[in-house]
């Protein structure tokens, strides 16, 4: 990069001009793989190019960041592409971080923060220093570079100034106003104000990325530290005092419950809940529970002093006792869980929960374990993979189809409890009007199913008009950089059923939009609410 500082900033400013042309004004698809695809192989390029080899280790980064961004155009329920997004974006941060050494595998939850904090300010003070050095290296003589590049900042920082002082004369004196609009319509420029905009943006971007790049080849072969960076400052016996009460504590809630924790729906009546109450009463707050137990664990064990093995030792047996009660509550909170998604249907909220709870136990476990190998700095690590092992969960298990699926099946059960006499279940196909694209596939595949009852099947259909109806009115022309499987898919899977939905008819008025089924139903087209 110092040896061919123009190409450098040509480089970063195209990258910008690139995150314009994909982004804006466009919906998300295809476009932020293609970005994302852009800057690594431009970034390792230059660095490349300057003899500065990526680390083996940080190359394994690259899995997990091309999977995730290839989900950001083959998914769109909402919450598994904003994960995927931030994951990929955190990863990439990583990458940058540790580019030339590989540490990542070695950083403490503590090393995350403080390079996280440290490429944050090296993204807003390098470039400025790059450019300084660029300007005081010797030459022999005025290049052609060397007349060009002033004039482009000239005129860079000239048009906002020249635009607002514009706006403001326009605005006091209406014959300026319509002179400076002829000469406007001269050059054909009909939004000034959104092209200067534009500008800024292309150039925070460049900006940004250059930032990036330089201290990946200038920060990023830093070793990471063994030593802790907090110097512990509390007492063993003021931390076992806290761990052993809150131990206490759990083994009490513990016992208590016990008797209906895993009782399921035959022992709910011992304190007097019904069914419905028993299945969402507590599992999110054991959730909690579980999670700042795991914060209390890992800040505990930060900041104590433990001196000899046997406090080290006493310290490790209350955290693995504290994490075996944890595991025990989650266990109740994932059974209740389950009640409730058999009683009620799966919604995002729960499927997340779902997931995420069993993630959180694995990394429960992953801490105590640790802990007692005294590998306490990798715990940071292991929380970046539990992480990541949580998006991946959401992506590779595509939520709004896997909602459909499930609320399906626990219709065909509930009719078949009902044909046998006992209480049926009663499926809301109003709440797949909620979900995204991802849920019209297997919505397809319901419909088509010979062995789904007519009423269920009428539900399922009404669901597809409506959702069908809503697309044909919102009317939107995706342009390529917003291209979508997702779409496809949904496009495709709905053709195969054309002739079919003809029978539903779509009844509007001022009141709602219903549509009428084939056996005279009437279903609303309105999404149902419901966590």
């Amino acid at each position: 990069m110092k040896a061919n500082p123009n190409r450098f900033w040509i480089v970063v400013i195209l990258l910008g001009w690139g995150f314009d042309f994909l982004f804006w004004q466009k919906p998300l698809g295809i476009n932020f793989a293609i970005f994302v695809l852009l800057c690594l192989l431009t970034g390792s390029l230059l660095l490349q190019a300057d003899g500065l080899r990526l680390a083996r280790r940080s190359g394994l980064l690259l899995i997990p960041i091309a999977f995730l961004a290839g989900m950001t155009f083959l998914r769109l329920e909402p919450m598994t592409v904003f994960l995927s997004v931030a994951m990929v974006l955190f990863l990439m941060g990583v990458f940058a971080l540790t580019y030339l050494s590989g540490e990542w595998l070695r950083y403490s939850l503590l090393d995350y923060v403080i390079n996280y904090f440290r490429l944050f300010g090296n993204a807003i003070a390098l470039p400025l220093g790059f450019a300084a050095e660029s300007r005081a290296q010797p030459s022999g003589g005025e290049t052609r570079g060397s007349r060009f590049w002033p004039v482009v900042r000239g005129i860079v920082i000239a048009l906002p100034v020249v635009a607002i002082f514009a706006a403001l004369l326009s605005s006091a004196d209406p014959i300026f106003a319509s002179r400076f609009e002829d000469f406007v319509d001269v050059f054909r420029i009909d939004n000034l104000p959104e092209y200067i905009f534009r500008l800024v943006l292309i150039l925070v971007a460049a900006y940004a990325l250059a930032g990036t790049f330089l201290h990946a080849a200038q920060k990023s072969g830093e070793n990471v530290e063994e030593k802790s960076r907090v110097a512990a400052f509390l007492g063993f016996t003021e931390s076992t005092i806290v761990l052993g009460s809150v131990v206490a504590l759990f083994v009490a809630f513990v016992v208590v419950q016990f008797q209906y924790f895993f009782g399921g729906q035959a022992n709910i009546s011992i304190e007097g809940y019904t069914y419905s109450e028993y299945a969402r009463k507590g599992f999110g707050e054991l959730v909690t529970v579980a999670f700042f137990s795991l914060l209390l664990l890992l800040g505990l064990g930060a900041i104590t002093r433990r001196a000899t093995e046997n406090q080290r030792r006493t310290f490790s047996t209350l955290g693995i006792a504290l994490v075996g009660l944890v595991i025990v509550m989650l266990i109740a909170a994932f059974q209740r869980l389950v009640l409730y998604e058999m009683a009620y249907g799966f919604s995002r909220l729960r499927t997340y929960t779902h997931v995420f709870m069993i993630w959180l136990g694995l990394l429960l476990v992953a801490v105590v374990v640790l802990e007692v190998l005294h590998r306490e700095r990798a715990a940071g690590l292991g929380m970046v993979l539990a992480a990541l092992g949580f998006v991946i969960s959401l992506s590779v298990l595509n939520v709004d189809a896997f909602i459909v699926r499930q609320n399906v099946q626990r219709e065909l059960r509930g009719s078949g409890e009902e044909s046998a006499g006992q209480r049926g279940v009663d499926l809301d196909a109003g709440y797949f009007l909620d979900l995204s694209e991802d849920a019209i596939p297997p919505l397809v595949e319901a419909f088509q199913s010979k062995s789904l009852p007519v009423p269920v099947k009428e539900k399922v259909g009404a669901a597809l008009v409506c959702m069908q109806y809503e697309d044909e009115q919102d009317g939107r022309d995706y342009p390529w950089q917003s291209f979508h499987f997702s779409r496809l898919n949904a496009e495709t899977a709905l053709e195969q059923v054309n002739k079919p939905l003809d029978a539903y008819k779509i009844v509007t008025d001022e009141r709602s939009t219903r549509v009428e089924t084939p056996g005279g139903e009437e279903f609303p087209c309105y999404q149902s609410y419901y966590d």
